[in-house]
């Protein structure tokens, strides 16, 4: 597909000889034409800063659509704005498909400018452009049900069958590298189009694990999470060391599902034979960056320490006994400082500095905690149990 972008962008540079850019409707690159021109002006702030990060800031984007880019159906001509970091007039031609703009070929505008008939000829392969766009954004949107029958196979038949099923719609992109996002909590139980989301090759709501975990829906007595919906996307990535798109997509989509939500992303995998490993690496990732806000609100796999292995146990599996009569709401407080001191590797002034307290009020606490638990901690693997106890608890949504 990058190929027939680059292609018909080539095509356009041809017909009004200027080279051209193509970017999505969110001002995202897509494809570029050579420039090889001596004038250095051709290559001025704003076009530079596209092609290296592959998009453009907000105030550009602004900038532009100020001129009824998003309404027009024909080429709009832009005069430069140097404040701006546009030094040289812009010609702007909408890319549309079937009334719906997708994206836009810029190129530098001259004076007189290109002929009405080379024009009209460029705006023919810019809805050429407009049809590839919609296509796979179609063939994206088209792919949930794959993607949730893959992400939802309760045996190990079905989910043979849907990641066949899903290879085949993916074609030859299946067997390039992917990560996969985990968005949670999603509101409704409705899909986003896949254009909100950078790179995504699919995307489908799921039900919430229910582990648990702090999450979407409502909680029972018992502080669980039921009911709910996550959100699943397959992203494609440029290489399986850039996990930048991911990230980028889980930011995006974060701020779609509004307030609470969080992301875990997998480690990135080429193709598509551990995708049931990656969606549990994406979740328990998502749940570790609700349970602890500092991890998120887009969180990586490898970023998220001991709840890699706290996630993969059963719900309440974690609960010990010994800690049980510290997790009861009128001692929240100490648990607090249990976890806070533990996490400060048991250092009494770090601990105490954290927590705006002071050292002897830290003591105190501490021995009631060991009143309480029966742990001693001065004990290497009684603070183990104690800090892997409270972690599982905060998972559950017991711990603020």
């Amino acid at each position: 597909m990058k190929g027939d972008y680059q292609e018909l962008v080539d095509e356009i540079s041809t017909l009004l000889g200027a080279p051209a850019t193509l970017e999505n409707r969110d001002f995202g690159l897509i494809a570029f034409g050579a420039h090889d021109s001596d004038d250095t002006s051709a290559m001025d702030p704003v076009r530079t800063r596209s092609i290296l990060t592959r998009k453009s800031t907000p105030a550009v984007r602004a900038w532009f659509e100020g001129f009824g880019i998003a309404r027009a159906t024909g080429p709009v001509r832009i005069p430069a704005a140097p404040d701006a970091g546009v030094y040289r007039d812009r010609l702007c031609l909408p890319v549309r498909h079937r009334g719906v703009v997708l994206g836009y070929v810029w190129l530098l505008d001259t004076s007189p400018g290109p002929a009405p008939e080379r024009l009209a000829a460029a705006m023919e392969v810019a809805a050429r452009i407009g049809a590839l766009l919609a296509d796979e954004e179609r063939a994206g949107s088209d792919l949930s049900r794959e993607l949730r029958a893959a992400l939802t196979a309760e045996r190990e038949w079905q989910y043979d069958l849907a990641l066949a099923a899903l290879r085949s719609a993916l074609g030859a992109g299946a067997d390039g590298p992917h990560a996969l996002v985990c968005v949670a909590p999603w509101p409704g139980g409705d899909s986003p189009s896949v254009r909100t989301a950078p790179g995504a090759a699919a995307l489908c709501t799921v039900p919430w694990p229910d582990a648990g975990a702090p999450g979407p829906g409502d909680r029972g007595s018992d502080g669980r999470v039921a009911g709910g919906r996550a959100l699943g996307v397959l992203v494609r990535l440029r290489s399986a060391e850039a996990l930048s798109p991911a990230l980028t997509a889980g930011a995006r989509l974060c701020d779609a599902a509004g307030p609470g939500a969080a992301a875990g992303v997998a480690a990135p995998r080429r193709g598509l034979p551990e995708l049931g490993a990656a969606w549990a690496e994406a979740v328990s990732a998502a749940r570790a960056a609700l349970a602890e806000p500092r991890l998120g609100p887009v969180a990586p796999w490898a970023s998220v320490g001991p709840y890699r292995l706290l996630t993969a146990l059963p719900a309440g599996a974690a609960e010990d006994p010994a800690v049980r009569p510290l997790l009861g709401r009128a001692h929240t407080e100490l648990a607090r400082t249990a976890e806070v001191f533990l996490d400060h590797a048991g250092q009494a002034g770090r601990a105490a500095a954290a927590l705006g307290v002071h050292r002897q009020t830290l003591y105190y606490r501490l021995s009631r905690v060991e009143q309480l638990t029966g742990l001693d901690l001065d004990s290497g693997e009684d603070r183990l149990l104690l800090h892997m106890t409270l972690k599982a608890h905060r998972l559950r949504g017991g711990a603020g």
